[in-house]
């Protein structure tokens, strides 16, 4: 959520960096909502003292035995407390009128953010591996022969509808592997904890990491209120909502695999056949916790740990930093991790990597205490380290052969027993 008071000390910059998201000025709206709620707000103030003088009056008028100018201070007493309970519900109105819409407004980019208008002007900043020649025309995850016994679409249909898939046999060994060896990399080399969270969650908790109020539709939410998290980035975030934390203890740099849940909405008809968009999937979500000094440092240390988890499996991957056309809504500045699917020619975001500055922790009210400073927020960021799902597709494709079996990349093999492929038939062996 943006500051307000920094709204009022610099309008034309605030609306600047909007135009820069391609969104129209805001100010004009915000200022004029604040200047009325803090004119009833001093209304109410003067009201209020204007009522506390009477009230000491009234006493001396009766004492004294003026009985006219007792009823016109009681009277006056009364038509103040009126008056400042309607001011002070019309201030409260307005107040979170413009909560709500400070809400509403994403991030402000960072100025080395470069500009553009949607995906096609993403800047493309490394690259790692290089795409395998195959020596047949590989095809996509699901139509790998070894694959489709462990890969079952129509029975996910039959218990769930569109968007769901049933995995089995060697195929959801390799899934839970890959997501345990991805845990054990950023636990044991990256240095973060690993933390179990729920996957419902109140409905501030979304507000926290900005999935609400504007994106309810993307999300689910069950009958008693409760939501299921889209990734763990909103538990693992929210973990510090509230709180004042010691500088000493930042970063805090956490680590979780968990269950998520996203509706897809504006999603019709985009990768339709598959498992590259589903309604329940699983990542394994990386969150620090930082002063915001350290926040674009922590920004590259996180991208690198994602990026070790392709490079360990031996997937091609680009890092892209998106336009700010193309940044998620609470994000300053983003970098995308593509990784390369030969079924589809082409590379497919993997994970994305985001630092929000600090936007979610004024709608948290995280902060933390500087030595012998007062409270500021703190920042945070979030990335998924990795889409497991994803990563299951690009281990499938770039591992397919000929025959229609799969090797598998040698960092799984100690998780897998010491198996090193998916057989034509669908075994491990």
């Amino acid at each position: 959520m943006h500051d307000i008071k920094a709204i009022r000390e610099n309008p034309a910059a605030f609306d600047a960096a909007l135009a820069r998201r391609g969104l129209p000025a805001a100010s004009p709206e915000l200022l004029a909502l604040d200047a009325d709620r803090r004119a009833k707000i001093q209304a109410a103030e003067t009201a209020t003292a204007e009522q506390n003088r009477a009230s000491k009056e009234v006493g001396a008028a009766k004492a004294r035995g003026d009985d006219a100018e007792f009823e016109r201070l009681r009277a006056l007493v009364a038509e103040k407390k009126t008056q400042i309970g309607l001011l002070t519900a019309e201030a409260d109105a307005e107040d979170a009128r413009l909560r709500d819409l400070l809400m509403r407004i994403p991030n402000l980019p960072l100025s080395e953010v470069p500009e553009g208008a949607d995906e096609d002007d993403n800047v493309e900043i490394r690259r790692w591996g290089a795409p395998r020649d195959f020596d047949f025309t590989p095809v996509e995850h699901f139509d790998i022969a070894g694959v489709k016994p462990g890969m079952d679409f129509a029975m996910a249909a039959k218990l769930s509808g569109a968007r769901f898939v049933v995995l089995k046999g060697a195929v959801i060994r390799v899934h839970r592997a890959l997501a345990q060896f991805m845990l054990d990399t950023h636990i044991t080399e990256h240095g973060l904890t690993e933390t179990w969270t729920p996957v419902l969650v109140k409905e501030e908790a979304m507000y926290g990491t900005n999935q609400l109020p504007k994106f309810a539709e993307d999300s689910y939410q069950t009958t008693n209120g409760w939501w299921l998290i889209p990734t763990s980035e909103v538990t693992l975030t929210n973990s510090v909502a509230g709180d004042i934390l010691d500088e000493t203890v930042l970063p805090i740099r956490m680590t979780a695999h968990t269950q998520c849940f996203r509706s897809e909405a504006g999603s019709a008809g985009k990768d339709t056949t598959g498992m590259l968009r589903q309604h329940q999937f699983e990542k394994v979500e990386m969150v620090t916790i930082c002063t915001p000094d350290t926040a674009l440092a922590e920004h590259e240390r996180m991208t690198k740990c994602a990026e070790a988890i392709l490079e360990k499996l031996g997937l091609p991957y680009r890092t892209i930093v998106l336009c700010t056309g193309d940044m998620g809504f609470g994000a300053q500045k983003t970098h995308d991790l593509e990784v390369w699917l030969p079924g589809q020619n082409r590379y497919r975001e993997i994970s994305s990597v985001s630092t929000c500055g600090q936007f979610q922790a004024r709608r948290m009210n995280a902060r933390f205490r500087p030595a012998g400073g007062k409270p500021d927020f703190v920042s945070t960021l979030n990335g998924s380290g990795l889409a497991v799902g994803r990563c299951l597709i690009a281990v499938l494709e770039n591992g397919q052969q000929a025959d229609g079996s799969v090797d598998l990349p040698v960092a799984l093999h100690p998780y897998l027993g010491g198996k090193t492929r998916i057989s034509p038939e669908g075994t491990l062996v």
